[in-house]
């Protein structure tokens, strides 16, 4: 089960619901332009979009014990192709928005399911060595995504994007339905009743609260740079293809964090001195990017925040769960179901500040605390 080709496309599907994230983003000063909205407006499209994500990570994350991993995959990716077309037919900014939200219920499949598969296939340090190595392809999907996106606005504005995603979405579908094996290994369906003792169990659990918000410090650190950063490209009169370049520079980042943390792994240093590490250089780094601000080379500093992303993501959600190997698909949801609203609010916080900088300085601050707290790892 445990081929090449099936983990490829797994890794695949993990990279998509980021890939087209950061394909979207150049469109967002078109977009605003377009419907005659503020860049608050805007940016709504991104922090509802989490909202929504949060919402089929549960839905689809408990559907995966029900119907299986394949159903449930081939139906979110469905949804998130219906959702494109409707973005790209949109006559106001009200059905760009609901289509946004339908198009994260969809795609969250990519997030909850591919891990949930992982989890299904590994276990202990082969499973962090899985994540490792997953966080060096999801390096990859930046730079694809910011400079197809920059290319894409450029010719053929926010209707080009959405024509495009929809097309992508139809490509995965069709190699979902040939391709993507059933992981599940049980026939056995988790009630109601167990789902909801499960939750009671995981959101009064401490330790998964400071997991979920290190993942919301961290793809807040992520995303708000995608949110600011065209505006910050526009004032200083480039356009959203020089926009788009700059995922190569996030790609290097990230690149380099993972590959970091995957030889840190195979010389057997632990997951949460990782986790600690990381954050403390992003908390570093994210003062150098709010003194750089007013210059491009608030770029550099950017892009080692973007490496502690690399290091310490892997290894929260390699840890997050060991303590609920049961249900694991049901458990998966949950968590992400809290950590993706959490990001959500993240993200809505973060465009009040309206100040890359102060962004950054917040959530690493909050990473590093909370990384300084985390309990004696489990394997």
């Amino acid at each position: 089960m445990k081929t090449t080709v099936q983990l490829s496309f797994m890794v695949l599907l993990l990279m998509f619901p980021q890939f087209v994230e950061t394909i979207y983003s150049p469109a967002l000063p078109h977009i605003a332009q377009s419907y005659h909205v503020t860049d608050t407006q805007a940016l709504l499209t991104i922090s509802t979009y989490f909202i929504a994500f949060a919402l089929g990570v549960i839905w689809w994350g408990i559907q995966s014990d029900y119907i299986g991993r394949r159903k449930a995959m081939l139906w979110g990716l469905t949804t998130y192709m219906i959702a494109s077309i409707i973005a790209l037919l949109a006559p106001t900014f009200e059905w760009v928005l609901a289509a946004r939200i339908l198009a994260a219920f969809g795609i969250a499949v990519g997030s909850v399911i591919t891990q949930t598969m992982m989890r299904d296939l590994y276990t202990g340090v082969e499973l962090s060595k899985v994540f490792s190595i997953m966080g060096i392809a999801l390096s990859i999907s930046p730079v694809i995504g910011l400079l197809l996106g920059g290319i894409t606005v450029s010719a053929f504005g926010h209707v080009g994007i959405f024509a495009l995603l929809a097309f992508l979405a139809l490509l995965l579908v069709t190699k979902a339905f040939y391709q993507l094996p059933e992981t599940k290994q049980t026939q056995d369906k988790i009630s109601a009743q167990a789902i909801v003792q499960l939750a009671k169990k995981m959101y009064t659990d401490r330790t998964i609260w400071r997991y979920a918000l290190l993942v919301m410090s961290y793809n807040v650190l992520l995303f708000s740079y995608y949110s600011f950063a065209p505006f910050i490209f526009e004032s200083n009169g480039y356009n959203a293809s020089i926009y788009g370049y700059s995922g190569i520079v996030l790609a290097l980042g990230s690149f380099a964090g993972s590959y970091f943390n995957k030889r840190c792994i195979n010389k057997g240093i632990t997951s949460n001195r990782l986790i600690l590490g990381a954050a403390v250089f992003a908390l570093i780094n994210s003062l150098l990017v709010y003194l750089l601000l007013n210059s491009m080379w608030f770029l550099l500093p950017v892009l080692l925040v973007v490496a502690s992303f690399g290091i310490a993501i892997p290894n929260i959600l390699s840890q997050a769960l060991v303590t609920y190997k049961t249900s694991v698909g049901s458990a998966g949801a949950l968590f992400g179901l809290l950590y993706y609203i959490l990001i959500g609010i993240g993200l809505y916080s973060s465009s009040l500040l309206s100040n890359l900088g102060w962004v950054l300085l917040l959530f690493s601050s909050i990473a590093t605390v909370l990384a300084f707290t985390l309990p004696k790892q489990q394997n």
